[in-house]
């Protein structure tokens, strides 16, 4: 699990005790001082589950602070990041072996120290998160907050037609059952198929065992979404920022 890594970036803002409250919303990217401001006196945010006033300080390190009943993360030193992990590349930030490492993609693009949160296999690729915030890497990766992750892979064809009856209805597996939320179809070509199928927990490998115990061994898997945050056309090796948006959307999922 990452830890909770907090160390700042040179240009991040430090708070050295509570501020007001619209300094911090600013320096979050909310909107101006002023705007900030506005938001506050029509009721719009809360800090800490009560309805913020002017005046109010906040330390931004600490406060829970939501905005039109979003969660805003005011700690500007916390990172989140999306990644597109090529093929062949460990889902390590370093590797012992010498391997192509997930850190070899960030190099200096990022003062803070991030980690992964979750795995793929070298030979998966597509959608994986950093962050430094220890606390929502482990509520994203905890099997009872039952964060849903979708997979396009290519498998051995054809498909038969029962085929996401019987994945909903759940599998066997040696270390327990599984059961898929979601199958389709995506494209079948004779001898190959393209599927698309989403599940809500992260066992090792859990996507290519299911679906070689049901004949259809993997030969490509792309992860392309984990909650609401979507790989969409990141192209591989490349990271992004995610948006205050993706962020609340993300703490929402964890049911913050």
């Amino acid at each position: 699990m990452p830890r909770d890594n907090r160390t700042p970036s040179p240009d991040a803002p430090v708070y050295t005790a509570a501020e007001r409250l619209q300094k911090v919303l600013a320096a979050a990217g909310v909107g101006s001082r002023r705007a900030c401001e506005d938001l506050i006196f029509r009721r719009r945010v809360t800090v800490n589950g009560r309805v913020a006033q002017l005046g109010d300080k906040v330390d931004p390190t600490t406060a829970v602070i939501h905005v039109d009943g979003e969660r805003l993360v005011a700690d500007t030193r916390l990172v989140y990041l999306a990644m597109n992990k090529p093929r062949g590349v460990v889902s390590t930030m370093a590797d012992e072996k010498g391997r192509t490492a997930l850190a070899d993609f960030i190099g200096n693009r990022v003062e803070q120290r991030v980690y992964h949160v979750g795995r793929l296999d070298a030979d998966s690729e597509g959608l994986l998160l950093l962050t430094n915030d220890g606390t929502l890497a482990h509520r994203l990766m905890h099997p009872s907050y039952g964060v849903p992750k979708t997979y396009l892979c290519e498998v051995s064809g054809p498909i038969p037609r029962n085929l996401g009856k019987r994945l909903a209805a759940g599998v066997e597996l040696e270390d327990g059952p599984v059961t898929v939320d979601a199958f389709r179809v995506v494209d079948s070509l004779g001898r190959t198929a393209q599927v698309e199928l989403t599940l809500h927990e992260g066992r090792k490998h859990i996507v290519r065992r299911l679906l070689a115990e049901v004949g259809h061994p993997v030969s490509r898997l792309v992860r392309t979404s984990i909650g609401p945050i979507r790989l969409g056309d990141l192209r591989a090796g490349r990271t992004r920022r995610l948006t205050n948006a993706e962020v609340a959307a993300l703490f929402k999922a964890v049911g913050d």
